[in-house]
Order: structure tokens, then sequence, then C-alpha cells
């Protein structure tokens, strides 16, 4: 990506959270998880390009969704009534923060940790850009 002074941006951002106090039935039902994850990404403005997911014995599932934008993953507790959520994503049109609090309100989850990074760097204009 290129701002107007010619800077070539390489930029994401990370949202890391921890979410509590969700009904373990609703972390052990690998088809509402994925389902689930799948909306609040695509109502935060990321586009989905596939699921994969695979529910553990006795419990727990782990639900990846690749992004046109980056990924993002959900990993269940369901002995704790907890799931830990990464959602990256680069560019702007996708808001990873929005898609974790979508995610929390539809598992009726609290979020007791969320923390978002900034990722990326910023160089200075190339010499030769064939795209230019």
């Amino acid at each position: 990506m290129r701002d107007g002074t010619g800077v070539h941006h390489f930029a994401g951002r990370h949202v890391f959270a921890e979410l509590t106090g969700v009904v373990a039935g609703r972390l052990d039902d690998e088809a509402f998880l994925r389902r689930t994850l799948a909306e609040a990404l695509s109502l935060a403005g990321a586009t989905v390009c596939g699921l994969d997911s695979h529910r553990f014995e006795p419990q727990g599932v782990t639900v990846l969704a690749l992004l046109a934008e980056s990924h993002a993953s959900l990993h269940t507790y369901p002995e704790f009534g907890a799931a830990f959520v990464d959602v990256f994503t680069c560019g702007s049109r996708a808001d990873p923060e929005s898609a974790v609090r979508l995610l929390a309100g539809a598992l009726d989850a609290s979020i007791e940790r969320l923390r978002a990074v900034r990722r990326g760097l910023r160089t200075a204009p190339a010499l030769a850009d064939p795209l230019t």
C-alpha cells in the first residue's frame, strides 16, 4: 500500500482475546462455532476464503479461518467456559477488534483480556516500481 508521499506501508492489526463465561455446550459445538466465527468475521468486513476445524475428545474445538486479509483462530476450553481468539488482518477494510467483539456477543461471553497490536513497517519509495 502507498500513501500520497510515495512511502510504502506493510501494515496490519493483530488482536488477541480471552473470552470467559461461555456455556460449555456452545464451546463444544463445532458447527455452531464455525458458523459463528465466519459470521463475526464477515460482519467486521473480512472476506472468509475458507474454514477448517477440529473437535477434540473429550471436549474442545479449534476453528481456523483463512481470510483474504490474513487469518483468524478460535480455540475453546468448555471445561473452563473459555476461549482464546486471534484475528490478524492487513489493510483497512476489516476490523479485527470488531470481529472479536461480535464473536464475544454471539457466544454471550465476557472479554477477559483483549490486546491489539499494530504490525508492519514503512519503507522509503522504491527506486524502480514496475507498477507505477
